[in-house]
Protein backbone atom coordinates (compact mmCIF):
# COMPACT_ATOMS: atom_id res chain seq x y z
CA UNK A 1 0.00 0.00 0.00
CA UNK A 2 3.14 2.34 1.03
CA UNK A 3 4.83 1.66 -2.10
CA UNK A 4 1.56 2.18 -4.58
CA UNK A 5 1.14 5.55 -2.27
CA UNK A 6 4.64 6.18 -3.11
CA UNK A 7 4.55 5.78 -6.87
CA UNK A 8 0.93 7.97 -7.55
CA UNK A 9 2.49 10.77 -5.30
CA UNK A 10 6.06 10.74 -7.21
CA UNK A 11 3.78 10.86 -10.42
CA UNK A 12 2.03 13.77 -9.20
CA UNK A 13 5.32 15.39 -8.46
CA UNK A 14 6.56 14.61 -11.87
CA UNK A 15 3.25 16.01 -13.42
CA UNK A 16 3.61 19.06 -11.05
CA UNK A 17 7.33 19.52 -12.27
CA UNK A 18 6.02 19.54 -15.74
CA UNK A 19 3.31 21.81 -15.57
CA UNK A 20 5.71 24.12 -13.73
CA UNK A 21 8.63 24.00 -16.64
CA UNK A 22 5.34 24.74 -19.15
CA UNK A 23 4.46 28.24 -17.36
CA UNK A 24 8.20 28.93 -17.09
CA UNK A 25 8.90 28.65 -20.86
CA UNK A 26 6.49 31.08 -22.68
CA UNK A 27 5.28 30.37 -26.09
CA UNK A 28 6.55 32.46 -28.96
CA UNK A 29 5.05 34.81 -31.28
CA UNK A 30 5.25 37.42 -33.13
CA UNK A 31 3.87 40.31 -35.31
CA UNK A 32 4.65 43.08 -37.75
CA UNK A 33 3.13 46.09 -38.69
CA UNK A 34 4.13 48.36 -41.98
CA UNK A 35 3.18 51.89 -41.66
CA UNK A 36 3.18 52.88 -45.17
CA UNK A 37 5.82 55.93 -46.54
CA UNK A 38 7.45 57.41 -43.75
CA UNK A 39 10.84 58.11 -44.10
CA UNK A 40 13.22 58.22 -40.75
CA UNK A 41 14.16 61.76 -40.14
CA UNK A 42 9.56 62.69 -40.96
CA UNK A 43 8.84 60.18 -38.26
CA UNK A 44 11.65 61.22 -36.13
CA UNK A 45 9.84 64.72 -36.41
CA UNK A 46 6.78 63.47 -35.08
CA UNK A 47 5.90 62.50 -31.64
CA UNK A 48 4.96 58.58 -31.05
CA UNK A 49 4.79 57.88 -27.67
CA UNK A 50 3.61 54.18 -28.38
CA UNK A 51 6.82 53.93 -31.12
CA UNK A 52 8.60 55.20 -27.87
CA UNK A 53 7.05 52.98 -25.25
CA UNK A 54 8.10 49.58 -27.88
CA UNK A 55 11.31 50.94 -28.30
CA UNK A 56 11.99 51.70 -24.50
CA UNK A 57 11.53 47.69 -24.36
CA UNK A 58 13.67 46.87 -27.43
CA UNK A 59 15.16 49.60 -29.90
CA UNK A 60 14.64 52.04 -32.70
CA UNK A 61 17.32 52.32 -35.49
CA UNK A 62 17.32 54.13 -39.04
CA UNK A 63 17.09 51.21 -41.79
CA UNK A 64 16.96 51.01 -45.29
CA UNK A 65 15.18 49.71 -48.33
CA UNK A 66 16.71 49.31 -52.02
CA UNK A 67 19.49 46.97 -51.83
CA UNK A 68 22.79 47.91 -52.89
CA UNK A 69 22.68 50.82 -55.38
CA UNK A 70 24.38 49.84 -58.94
CA UNK A 71 24.35 46.27 -58.12
CA UNK A 72 22.12 43.21 -59.45
CA UNK A 73 20.45 43.73 -55.84
CA UNK A 74 19.30 47.30 -56.24
CA UNK A 75 15.76 46.98 -55.58
CA UNK A 76 13.33 49.99 -56.33
CA UNK A 77 11.38 52.02 -53.09
CA UNK A 78 7.90 50.90 -54.10
CA UNK A 79 5.49 49.80 -51.76
CA UNK A 80 4.61 46.26 -52.50
CA UNK A 81 8.44 45.75 -53.64
CA UNK A 82 9.12 46.97 -50.18
CA UNK A 83 6.62 44.66 -48.29
CA UNK A 84 7.82 41.66 -50.20
CA UNK A 85 11.28 41.98 -49.24
CA UNK A 86 10.31 41.92 -46.36
CA UNK A 87 7.76 38.76 -45.99
CA UNK A 88 10.68 36.75 -48.62
CA UNK A 89 14.10 38.01 -46.72
CA UNK A 90 15.37 38.72 -50.40
CA UNK A 91 16.06 41.78 -52.65
CA UNK A 92 13.90 42.57 -55.94
CA UNK A 93 16.53 40.14 -57.87
CA UNK A 94 15.37 36.92 -56.54
CA UNK A 95 12.12 37.89 -55.27
CA UNK A 96 10.83 39.12 -58.71
CA UNK A 97 8.21 41.77 -57.76
CA UNK A 98 9.32 44.99 -59.21
CA UNK A 99 5.90 47.05 -59.09
CA UNK A 100 2.81 47.47 -57.51
CA UNK A 101 0.68 45.18 -60.27
CA UNK A 102 2.87 42.19 -58.42
CA UNK A 103 3.53 40.80 -61.74
CA UNK A 104 4.90 37.38 -61.36
CA UNK A 105 6.01 36.88 -58.41
CA UNK A 106 8.85 34.56 -57.68
CA UNK A 107 7.55 32.16 -54.79
CA UNK A 108 10.53 29.91 -55.29
CA UNK A 109 11.80 32.38 -52.32
CA UNK A 110 9.52 31.61 -49.81
CA UNK A 111 7.76 34.43 -47.65
CA UNK A 112 7.46 34.16 -43.87
CA UNK A 113 4.01 32.04 -43.58
CA UNK A 114 5.06 29.97 -45.87
CA UNK A 115 7.82 28.54 -43.97
CA UNK A 116 6.05 28.80 -40.91
CA UNK A 117 2.84 26.59 -42.38
CA UNK A 118 5.41 24.35 -43.58
CA UNK A 119 7.56 24.05 -40.42
CA UNK A 120 3.81 23.22 -38.40
CA UNK A 121 1.01 24.08 -39.49
CA UNK A 122 -0.91 24.20 -36.09
CA UNK A 123 0.91 27.36 -35.62
CA UNK A 124 -1.91 30.29 -36.04
CA UNK A 125 -1.85 32.73 -38.88
CA UNK A 126 -3.63 35.96 -39.42
CA UNK A 127 -3.18 39.32 -41.66
CA UNK A 128 -5.15 42.93 -40.84
CA UNK A 129 -4.83 44.56 -43.81
CA UNK A 130 -5.61 47.76 -45.74
CA UNK A 131 -4.81 46.17 -48.78
CA UNK A 132 -6.34 42.40 -50.37
CA UNK A 133 -3.14 42.24 -52.76
CA UNK A 134 -1.24 41.42 -49.74
CA UNK A 135 -2.44 37.98 -49.11
CA UNK A 136 -3.83 37.20 -51.98
CA UNK A 137 -0.73 37.91 -54.52
CA UNK A 138 2.35 38.49 -52.25
CA UNK A 139 1.53 35.65 -49.37
CA UNK A 140 -0.07 34.29 -52.73
CA UNK A 141 -2.82 32.23 -50.36
CA UNK A 142 -4.23 29.34 -52.29
CA UNK A 143 -1.88 29.49 -55.32
CA UNK A 144 -0.45 25.86 -56.03
CA UNK A 145 3.43 28.30 -56.96
CA UNK A 146 3.45 29.77 -53.78
CA UNK A 147 2.84 26.61 -51.46
CA UNK A 148 -1.24 26.38 -51.52
CA UNK A 149 -1.14 28.20 -48.11
CA UNK A 150 -4.10 29.84 -46.02
CA UNK A 151 -4.33 31.89 -43.06
CA UNK A 152 -6.32 31.17 -40.29
CA UNK A 153 -7.89 34.48 -39.65
CA UNK A 154 -7.86 37.46 -42.66
CA UNK A 155 -9.49 40.67 -42.22
CA UNK A 156 -8.60 42.53 -45.33
CA UNK A 157 -10.49 43.70 -48.87
CA UNK A 158 -12.23 46.78 -47.13
CA UNK A 159 -10.54 49.17 -49.98
CA UNK A 160 -13.56 47.82 -52.59
CA UNK A 161 -16.13 47.81 -50.06
CA UNK A 162 -17.20 51.18 -51.46
CA UNK A 163 -20.44 50.74 -49.68
CA UNK A 164 -19.28 51.23 -45.92
CA UNK A 165 -15.92 53.21 -47.52
CA UNK A 166 -17.25 55.13 -49.73
CA UNK A 167 -14.45 56.72 -52.01
CA UNK A 168 -13.54 60.30 -51.30
CA UNK A 169 -11.15 62.08 -53.25
CA UNK A 170 -9.49 62.94 -49.68
CA UNK A 171 -8.77 59.70 -49.56
CA UNK A 172 -10.46 59.83 -46.20
CA UNK A 173 -11.98 55.95 -46.51
CA UNK A 174 -8.29 55.12 -46.37
CA UNK A 175 -8.00 56.34 -42.83
CA UNK A 176 -11.05 55.17 -41.74
CA UNK A 177 -10.60 51.14 -42.86
CA UNK A 178 -7.04 51.97 -41.11
CA UNK A 179 -8.87 52.78 -37.92
CA UNK A 180 -11.47 49.30 -38.74
CA UNK A 181 -8.19 47.19 -39.85
CA UNK A 182 -6.38 48.25 -36.19
CA UNK A 183 -9.18 48.19 -34.23
CA UNK A 184 -9.80 44.08 -35.19
CA UNK A 185 -6.02 43.49 -35.02
CA UNK A 186 -6.15 44.66 -31.12
CA UNK A 187 -9.67 42.25 -30.88
CA UNK A 188 -8.91 39.10 -32.76
CA UNK A 189 -4.86 39.32 -30.94
CA UNK A 190 -6.39 39.76 -27.95
CA UNK A 191 -9.27 36.82 -27.95
CA UNK A 192 -6.56 34.44 -30.15
CA UNK A 193 -3.12 35.39 -30.24
CA UNK A 194 -2.02 33.91 -33.61
CA UNK A 195 1.51 33.05 -34.28
CA UNK A 196 2.33 35.29 -37.01
CA UNK A 197 0.52 38.45 -38.03
CA UNK A 198 0.86 41.18 -40.30
CA UNK A 199 -0.75 44.46 -39.89
CA UNK A 200 -0.84 46.80 -42.99
CA UNK A 201 -2.16 50.74 -42.55
CA UNK A 202 -1.63 52.52 -45.40
CA UNK A 203 -3.00 56.57 -44.97
CA UNK A 204 0.15 57.83 -43.96
CA UNK A 205 1.60 57.33 -47.59
CA UNK A 206 -1.69 58.92 -49.37
CA UNK A 207 -0.70 61.99 -47.20
CA UNK A 208 2.48 62.02 -48.02
CA UNK A 209 1.34 61.90 -51.97
CA UNK A 210 -0.84 64.34 -51.75
CA UNK A 211 0.90 66.48 -49.26
CA UNK A 212 3.81 65.86 -48.97
CA UNK A 213 6.25 67.18 -45.85
CA UNK A 214 3.08 68.94 -44.21
CA UNK A 215 0.73 68.82 -41.28
CA UNK A 216 -1.48 66.33 -43.06
CA UNK A 217 1.32 63.88 -43.67
CA UNK A 218 2.26 64.35 -39.32
CA UNK A 219 -0.95 64.05 -37.90
CA UNK A 220 -1.10 60.76 -40.19
CA UNK A 221 1.61 59.63 -38.45
CA UNK A 222 0.58 60.51 -34.83
CA UNK A 223 -2.70 58.66 -36.08
CA UNK A 224 -0.93 55.70 -37.09
CA UNK A 225 1.12 55.52 -33.85
CA UNK A 226 -2.79 55.28 -31.64
CA UNK A 227 -3.42 52.48 -34.05
CA UNK A 228 -0.42 50.67 -32.69
CA UNK A 229 -0.80 51.40 -29.33
CA UNK A 230 -3.92 49.44 -29.33
CA UNK A 231 -2.04 46.76 -31.22
CA UNK A 232 0.87 47.19 -28.26
CA UNK A 233 -1.48 47.05 -25.56
CA UNK A 234 -3.02 43.86 -27.12
CA UNK A 235 0.12 42.09 -27.13
CA UNK A 236 1.32 43.32 -23.40
CA UNK A 237 -2.37 42.03 -21.97
CA UNK A 238 -1.45 38.93 -24.08
CA UNK A 239 2.07 38.81 -22.16
CA UNK A 240 0.77 39.14 -18.50
CA UNK A 241 -2.48 36.80 -18.87
CA UNK A 242 -1.12 34.03 -21.32
CA UNK A 243 2.60 33.67 -20.31
CA UNK A 244 3.59 34.62 -23.86
CA UNK A 245 6.40 35.87 -25.56
CA UNK A 246 5.72 38.57 -28.34
CA UNK A 247 7.68 40.35 -30.57
CA UNK A 248 6.71 43.15 -32.31
CA UNK A 249 8.38 44.91 -35.11
CA UNK A 250 7.05 47.70 -36.44
CA UNK A 251 8.64 49.46 -39.82
CA UNK A 252 7.65 51.50 -42.87
CA UNK A 253 8.08 50.26 -46.83
CA UNK A 254 10.37 53.27 -48.36
CA UNK A 255 11.11 56.93 -47.60
CA UNK A 256 10.16 59.76 -49.52
CA UNK A 257 11.66 62.22 -52.24
CA UNK A 258 13.84 64.79 -50.62
CA UNK A 259 12.12 68.11 -52.90
CA UNK A 260 8.97 67.99 -51.41
CA UNK A 261 7.98 64.58 -49.76
CA UNK A 262 5.81 63.43 -52.44
CA UNK A 263 7.38 60.77 -54.15
CA UNK A 264 9.33 57.72 -54.24
CA UNK A 265 10.50 54.92 -55.73
CA UNK A 266 14.11 56.05 -57.02
CA UNK A 267 17.64 55.74 -55.16
CA UNK A 268 17.96 58.95 -53.11
CA UNK A 269 19.10 58.83 -49.98
CA UNK A 270 15.70 59.95 -48.22
CA UNK A 271 14.03 57.43 -50.55
CA UNK A 272 15.88 54.61 -48.81
CA UNK A 273 15.93 55.89 -45.53
CA UNK A 274 13.62 53.87 -43.32
CA UNK A 275 13.38 52.45 -39.55
CA UNK A 276 12.99 49.53 -37.32
CA UNK A 277 11.47 49.66 -34.00
CA UNK A 278 11.63 46.28 -31.96
CA UNK A 279 10.41 45.23 -28.31
CA UNK A 280 12.87 42.40 -28.35
CA UNK A 281 16.75 42.96 -26.81
CA UNK A 282 18.92 43.43 -29.87
CA UNK A 283 22.71 42.73 -31.11
CA UNK A 284 24.87 44.82 -32.35
CA UNK A 285 24.15 44.31 -36.07
CA UNK A 286 20.64 46.75 -35.48
CA UNK A 287 22.62 49.36 -34.81
CA UNK A 288 24.33 48.91 -37.87
CA UNK A 289 22.02 50.30 -40.26
CA UNK A 290 19.80 47.43 -41.26
CA UNK A 291 17.82 46.67 -44.01
CA UNK A 292 13.94 45.67 -44.48
CA UNK A 293 15.30 42.13 -45.27
CA UNK A 294 16.26 41.14 -41.57
CA UNK A 295 12.93 41.38 -40.67
CA UNK A 296 12.27 38.38 -41.97
CA UNK A 297 15.23 35.90 -40.35
CA UNK A 298 15.06 38.15 -37.03
CA UNK A 299 11.27 37.21 -36.59
CA UNK A 300 12.33 33.25 -37.20
CA UNK A 301 14.85 33.26 -34.68
CA UNK A 302 12.62 34.62 -32.43
CA UNK A 303 10.25 32.08 -33.28
CA UNK A 304 12.73 29.05 -32.95
CA UNK A 305 12.20 28.34 -36.67
CA UNK A 306 14.36 26.97 -39.13
CA UNK A 307 14.41 27.32 -42.84
CA UNK A 308 15.70 24.32 -44.52
CA UNK A 309 19.50 25.14 -45.50
CA UNK A 310 18.76 25.18 -49.17
CA UNK A 311 16.11 28.13 -48.83
CA UNK A 312 19.04 29.57 -45.97
CA UNK A 313 21.15 29.73 -48.68
CA UNK A 314 19.31 32.03 -50.61
CA UNK A 315 18.27 34.49 -47.73
CA UNK A 316 19.14 38.02 -47.87
CA UNK A 317 19.20 39.14 -44.02
CA UNK A 318 20.86 39.17 -41.17
CA UNK A 319 19.08 38.49 -37.76
CA UNK A 320 19.09 41.62 -35.49
CA UNK A 321 18.25 39.92 -32.55
CA UNK A 322 19.90 37.02 -30.10
CA UNK A 323 24.12 35.75 -31.23
CA UNK A 324 24.93 36.34 -34.84
CA UNK A 325 29.01 35.89 -36.01
CA UNK A 326 29.19 37.70 -38.90
CA UNK A 327 27.27 40.00 -41.07
CA UNK A 328 28.21 42.71 -44.65
CA UNK A 329 29.68 40.32 -46.54
CA UNK A 330 31.24 42.13 -49.89
CA UNK A 331 32.61 40.29 -52.87
CA UNK A 332 35.61 41.86 -55.23
CA UNK A 333 36.83 40.17 -58.05
CA UNK A 334 40.46 40.93 -57.83
CA UNK A 335 42.90 39.26 -60.64
CA UNK A 336 41.87 35.71 -60.65
CA UNK A 337 40.41 35.61 -57.09
CA UNK A 338 37.06 36.70 -55.89
CA UNK A 339 38.52 38.54 -52.37
CA UNK A 340 35.35 38.44 -49.51
CA UNK A 341 35.09 40.86 -46.61
CA UNK A 342 32.55 40.77 -43.86
CA UNK A 343 31.86 41.87 -40.23
CA UNK A 344 32.27 39.91 -37.30
CA UNK A 345 30.77 40.16 -33.80
CA UNK A 346 31.88 38.54 -30.84
CA UNK A 347 33.87 35.33 -30.28
CA UNK A 348 35.76 34.36 -32.85
CA UNK A 349 34.12 30.98 -35.17
CA UNK A 350 35.12 29.32 -37.70
CA UNK A 351 33.69 30.17 -41.11
CA UNK A 352 33.26 27.93 -44.30
CA UNK A 353 33.21 29.72 -47.73
CA UNK A 354 30.69 27.52 -50.33
CA UNK A 355 30.40 28.55 -53.95
CA UNK A 356 28.20 27.52 -56.20
CA UNK A 357 28.60 28.35 -60.32
CA UNK A 358 24.54 27.56 -60.95
CA UNK A 359 21.27 29.38 -60.29
CA UNK A 360 19.20 26.46 -60.41
CA UNK A 361 16.87 27.81 -57.32
CA UNK A 362 15.42 30.58 -59.13
CA UNK A 363 13.55 28.03 -61.04
CA UNK A 364 12.61 25.83 -58.48
CA UNK A 365 15.95 23.52 -59.42
CA UNK A 366 19.07 22.77 -57.07
CA UNK A 367 22.25 24.06 -56.65
CA UNK A 368 25.71 22.41 -56.03
CA UNK A 369 28.07 24.09 -53.59
CA UNK A 370 31.69 23.46 -53.20
CA UNK A 371 33.76 24.20 -49.87
CA UNK A 372 36.53 26.88 -51.23
CA UNK A 373 37.89 27.19 -48.09
CA UNK A 374 37.40 28.70 -44.47
CA UNK A 375 39.20 31.46 -42.06
CA UNK A 376 38.22 32.79 -38.50
CA UNK A 377 35.69 34.92 -38.31
CA UNK A 378 37.36 37.44 -36.23
CA UNK A 379 39.94 37.62 -40.09
CA UNK A 380 37.00 39.38 -41.50
CA UNK A 381 38.62 38.62 -45.10
CA UNK A 382 39.20 35.47 -47.37
CA UNK A 383 39.71 34.99 -50.68
CA UNK A 384 39.42 31.93 -53.25
CA UNK A 385 40.86 31.21 -56.61
CA UNK A 386 38.66 31.10 -59.49
CA UNK A 387 41.05 29.46 -61.82
CA UNK A 388 39.31 25.83 -61.34
CA UNK A 389 35.65 27.35 -61.26
CA UNK A 390 35.47 29.55 -64.20
CA UNK A 391 32.24 31.09 -65.03
CA UNK A 392 30.90 34.56 -64.77
CA UNK A 393 28.48 33.98 -61.96
CA UNK A 394 29.46 32.51 -58.10
CA UNK A 395 26.97 32.33 -55.43
CA UNK A 396 28.78 32.37 -52.20
CA UNK A 397 27.34 31.34 -48.69
CA UNK A 398 29.72 31.81 -45.68
CA UNK A 399 28.52 29.65 -42.60
CA UNK A 400 28.96 29.59 -39.01
CA UNK A 401 27.83 28.54 -36.74
CA UNK A 402 25.68 31.25 -35.33
CA UNK A 403 24.18 31.98 -38.76
CA UNK A 404 25.24 32.78 -42.90
CA UNK A 405 25.27 34.89 -45.42
CA UNK A 406 25.24 34.68 -48.98
CA UNK A 407 25.69 36.85 -52.08
CA UNK A 408 26.14 36.72 -55.77
CA UNK A 409 28.69 38.22 -57.76
CA UNK A 410 28.44 38.81 -61.76
CA UNK A 411 31.74 38.80 -63.54
CA UNK A 412 31.39 41.68 -66.08
CA UNK A 413 32.52 40.08 -69.70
Amino acid sequence: MKKTVLIIYSILCLISQTLTAQKIAPSKKAIFIILDGISSDALEKVYTPNLDDISKAGGYTRAYVGGEKGTHTETPTISAVGYNSLLTGTWVHKHNVWGNSIKNPNYNYWNLFRVIENYDSTLQTAIYSTWLDNRTKLIGEGIKDAGNIKLDYAFDGFEHDTIRFPHDKGNAYISKIDEHVSKEAERHITKNGPDLSWVYLEFTDDMGHMFGDSPQFHEAIKSADKQVGRIWNALKLRQEKFNEDWMIVVTTDHGRKKEDGKGHGGQSDRERATWIVTNQPTNSYFNNTPGVVDIMPSILNHLKIEMSKVQTNEIDGTSFINPISISNLHLQKVNKQIKLTWKSYGKNRKVKVYVSTTNNFKTGGKDTYKKVGSANSSDEIASFKVDKLPSEFYKIVLKTKLNSLNKWIVIEK
